[in-house]
Formats: C-alpha cells, structure tokens, sequence
C-alpha cells in the first residue's frame, strides 16, 4: 500500500516481536517485490502443516483485495493456526481478529481518499 520498509529493518522487528511473544523464529521469508505479489505467503500457506504460524512485519502486507484477503485468514483459521502481525501488535486466530484486522484495512483504505494537507491549504 505503497510503503516500504527495508528487508533487514523487517527482520530486525520481527525478531523482536518473537522474542518478546516468546515465539521460535525459523526463518525470514521475503516476498518478491512485484505488485500484488503474493507467491511467497502462498507458499507459506500450503505448508501451514509443518508450522505454528506465520509472523508478517505488518497487516500490510496481506492481500489489498478484500477477497484474497478472506481466503488467506480463513485458511489460517481452518487449519487452526495463527497469523502474527509484527507492527500492528497483532494476532489472528479468530473471526473476531478478523473483524478487527478489516476495520483496521476499512480505515487505511479510506484514508487514500482523504484530501491530503496541502490540497486542503489550497482550498484556502
């Protein structure tokens, strides 16, 4: 959603985050830095099996589209796992999480649409 953090500043929270939530922390995976690249947390998702869960430096990082979105938290929730959100300080193991994690996305979403500081001196 147009931001972007540093690979090695991601791990160094991460790391930190598992540290501090008593969490063993295997390894970093990156994505690949296309839009709308999801292939790395796909590739995380189908081996779920072999995991607790999965730490992502933030809710950001999921899927913009709404309905991508779903099936990633749905498939965490049916395999009765969770999804950690590093900046956020946020955890995903319920649909009550999943509530609150969309009203978070409902409000990054609408904000791109919010008149920016210098087009409302402008108006001025």
């Amino acid at each position: 959603m147009g931001e972007r953090v540093p690979q090695h500043v991601q791990n160094i929270v991460i790391k930190d985050f598992c540290q501090k939530n008593n969490l063993h922390f295997l390894l970093s995976s990156t994505e690949y830095a296309m839009k709308n690249s999801h292939y790395i947390l796909n590739q995380l998702l189908k081996n779920l099996k072999n995991l607790h869960g999965i730490v992502a430096y933030s809710v950001f990082q999921m899927p913009y589209d709404n309905e991508r979105r779903a099936k990633v938290f749905k498939k965490i929730l049916y395999n009765k796992k969770s999804l950690f959100f590093a900046c956020e300080n946020l955890v995903l193991t319920s649909k009550k999480d999943i509530i609150r994690i969309e009203k978070i996305w409902s409000v990054k979403k609408i904000s791109y649409k919010c008149l920016k500081l210098k087009e409302l001196q402008e108006l001025n």
